[in-house]
């Protein structure tokens, strides 16, 4: 099915569902969206989820004025699915970029089929800007001016993918320059990374300032704290958690920033903002990576410390404060509750894997039992969580864990319930042979 044509379908929903008036009762039917990722953020980086040394007060005010999700899920313990489930609400591997992450020798990008949720709210009549990391793809036809975005600037691929960083880290894998891009052109190489953090937030901040009286979405994938991590010359130094906590407490700073704009033009009560990270935290370089808390493993894992990461929602008037879910909720819901805000009909695609969360975000219903959540592994499928548990098969080793009683996965309960380990394994390959990803292949991966 074409992109216009799924377009066209969503359009047309739109139209028929606006009829109903869900929202008006509530707030405007077109609320301004606002999507803060950072990148390898641990669950235990932040002083809302109990981090004792670095602080983030607007995060934490944040979760005081909003919600506090403490079981959200990423699609992946790496950066690229993850964006791609976000921004499609659908399973990586659905899409055909669950393997791994793309890199500056990679030739293939998002599939031009894909309606993004930028495409999705563009529709609508959003003014749609990113300002950070895309990861995506970096050829021109896999950029998000190409895809629903009006202006984006910023980084196509990770931060440390440049011959420079490389050498700086004692490392040699990317012979290549780290392009800083605006829109589709590329304005310098190898930038000062002391300054991303500061320039996408004063970027995001114009924006806001710039778009107040129509509705926009913004989406600001901040590149850190991904290694390797940078602060401004106003940050460095300051945080007892050393360079880790530097970068981290700006990216704070940077939230404080956009909530203060939402506040001054006074579009805070019709805005959405969502604050959350990409996968786990760095545990391979120590202490300039983050931790994951309680939470056993991190990037690069499917232990929950890879995949389970800190999620706010915030949105005065429509949020309750100081709300606390333990609700399983993963990246991927985004999509279709963006588009249940705004009224749109997803009829129209087959594919999404997301829920829609919304009267969980506004009213605090309790979901409907969600049937499973899968932990891919850079393409292979290594767990799965029903209710409370979660199977685990890594190689020839399987394990049965339940995560509510046992959050850092310590104790392995196959012994107690062989018989729902054996189903739920047996589950688990029957979902990953459905999806065919030789023929995505043939599709996707030209």
């Amino acid at each position: 099915m074409s992109k216009i044509f799924h377009a066209l379908l969503f359009l047309a929903g739109a139209v028929l569902s606006a009829c109903n008036g869900q929202l008006d009762s509530e707030g405007s039917t077109q609320p301004n969206i606002i999507i803060i990722l950072a990148d390898d953020l641990g669950y235990g980086d932040l002083g809302c989820y109990g981090n004792p040394t670095i602080q983030t007060p607007h995060l934490d005010r944040m979760a005081q004025e909003g919600l506090k999700f403490t079981q959200f899920y990423t699609a992946s313990p790496v950066c690229t699915p993850t964006r791609s489930a976000l921004l499609t609400g659908c399973l990586p591997k659905r899409i055909g970029l669950h393997e791994h992450v793309l890199f500056p020798h990679t030739q293939h990008g998002i599939h031009q089929d894909e309606v993004l949720m930028s495409e999705l709210l563009k529709a609508q009549g959003y003014h749609t800007a990113i300002f950070g990391k895309w990861h995506l793809g970096h050829q021109v036809e896999f950029l998000p001016l190409q895809h629903g975005f009006d202006t984006y600037f910023g980084i196509p691929f990770s931060n440390d993918m440049s011959r420079k960083e490389q050498s700086i880290m004692g490392r040699s894998e990317y012979p290549y320059y780290l392009p800083l891009m605006e829109g589709n052109d590329t304005i310098e190489l190898d930038p000062d990374q002391t300054v991303f953090t500061k320039e996408f937030t004063e970027r995001a901040v114009a924006f806001i300032q710039t778009h107040a009286g129509d509705p926009f979405f913004l989406y600001l994938p901040h590149p850190m704290p991904h290694i390797p991590i940078y602060a401004s010359e106003s940050f460095q130094g300051k945080s007892k958690r050393g360079d880790y906590g530097d970068t981290v407490e700006e990216i704070d700073w940077s939230v404080g920033e956009i909530l203060k704009a939402l506040k001054e033009t006074g579009i805070a009560e019709q805005t959405l903002v969502i604050f959350t990270s990409d996968n786990g935290p760095w545990l391979s370089y120590k202490t300039r990576g983050g931790s994951a808390g309680p939470l056993r493993g991190g990037k690069q894992t499917t232990w929950e410390g890879g995949m389970r990461v800190p999620a706010l929602g915030w949105w005065p008037g429509r949020i309750k404060e100081n709300r606390v879910s333990d609700e399983v909720v993963t990246v991927m819901d985004l999509y279709p509750t963006v588009a249940s805000l705004l009224n749109i009909s997803l009829t129209g695609n087959p594919a999404i894997d997301g829920i829609d969360i919304s009267r969980h975000l506004l009213k605090g219903d309790p979901l409907p039992e969600r049937t499973v959540y899968y932990y891919h592994q850079s393409g292979p499928l290594e767990a799965m969580r029903k209710g409370p548990w979660k199977v685990s098969r890594r190689g020839d080793v399987e394990a049965l864990y339940n995560v509510e009683e046992d959050i850092s996965e310590k104790y392995d309960r196959s012994a107690d319930y062989p018989e729902l380990k054996d189903q739920m394994l047996r589950d688990m390959t029957r979902f990953d042979s459905l999806m065919d990803i030789e023929k995505r292949k043939a599709k996707y991966l030209k």
